[in-house]
């Protein structure tokens, strides 16, 4: 496992399940489902944070509708794999601290500089 691989995986953990997140805003402790290609998994950053209820329990009812079995119910009710992919990425890239370089050009740009700059 490369060093981007894990961080991929420090920073989906940290996350929480999708799912959750994004209906109620909720942190639920999260188990990595990898998407698939061909029923290969595709690589380690192409993966989601999903709770075992979401990833694996079996359940499909009014409350829940875990991913194994039931691909085809699970994305009807919560979106694809790849749209939750792109959720992730946009809500791990938003929780990202900014480098102390992000944070010069930033200010840079919009003339935001502190006391004893001109």
């Amino acid at each position: 496992m490369t060093n981007a691989e894990r961080k991929w995986f420090d920073e989906i953990t940290q996350l929480g399940c999708i799912i959750d997140r994004l209906q109620s805003g909720a942190f639920v402790p999260p188990e990595r489902h990898h998407l698939l290609k061909g029923g290969k998994r595709i690589g380690h950053v192409d993966s989601i944070p999903l709770c075992a209820a979401h990833h694996r329990s079996g359940r499909k009812d009014d409350a829940c509708v875990s991913r194994h079995p039931w691909k085809r119910a699970f994305e009807k009710r919560y979106g694809t794999e790849e749209f939750l992919l792109e959720k992730t990425r946009e809500l791990v890239k938003a929780c990202r601290p900014l480098t102390p370089e992000q944070i010069y050009r930033n200010r840079e740009l919009h003339g935001h500089f502190g006391a004893g700059h001109s």
